[in-house]
């Protein structure tokens, strides 16, 4: 979920940063400083226990402050991944499409953004397996995530810390890898439908 937020968040800030608007632009940026330049554990405590003391009725779920805030720390570092993207495809491809009398959303949309994609996927796979080592941080808002879960039977006494410890470490791996290969997949799908591989 905090992965759907995430990418969500990126590409409408991403485009944001691109935006003709110097306040959007700069409501952007205000955006993204605040959240690559703050500490994703901070973020979570403000949301889960300020937020409350401040207004009774921002009281929110550790699920919801998990996702929300995960999701909007992601969208903060993918904001540049997107924009970067955005700006590496070919001016003639602008070019072409304003000869062609071609709108600017439909231009984004069809011919620009796609192209874009291609770069986005690989940094995009990193940011995603930084995100997933960062949920073991929603367990400081007593959410049972899968950190929280191993620290839990090692406390009961059902696993060592060795059995534990170990037990997570391989999970991650594996969630980290199982994100690569999808990265990788849609990276090939992206180049076979635009035609760049057989």
């Amino acid at each position: 979920m905090a992965g759907a937020v995430g990418t969500a968040s990126a590409i409408v800030s991403g485009l944001a940063g691109l935006s003709s608007s110097r306040a959007v632009r700069w409501a952007n940026q205000v955006y993204v400083d605040f959240f690559r330049g703050s500490s994703a554990i901070i973020q979570l405590y403000w949301a889960y226990y300020a937020l409350p003391i401040i207004d009774r009725d921002l009281t929110f779920s550790p699920l919801q402050v998990g996702v929300v805030v995960l999701g909007l720390n992601m969208g903060g570092y993918g904001s540049e991944i997107v924009r970067g993207a955005v700006q590496s495809v070919s001016r003639g491809q602008y070019e072409a499409s304003t000869a062609l009398s071609i709108g600017g959303y439909q231009r984004m949309r069809y011919i620009i953004f796609p192209q874009a994609v291609l770069s986005m996927l690989p940094p995009y796979g990193n940011l995603l397996i930084e995100m997933l080592k960062g949920t073991a941080l929603v367990s400081l808002i007593t959410l049972a995530d899968l950190t929280r879960v191993g620290l839990d039977l090692r406390q009961a006494g059902d696993l060592s810390s060795a059995s534990a410890f170990t037990a997570l470490l391989v999970i991650y791996f594996f969630l980290a890898i199982s994100i690569t290969f999808i990265v990788r997949r849609a990276e090939r799908f992206a180049r076979r439908s635009m035609g760049l591989e057989a």
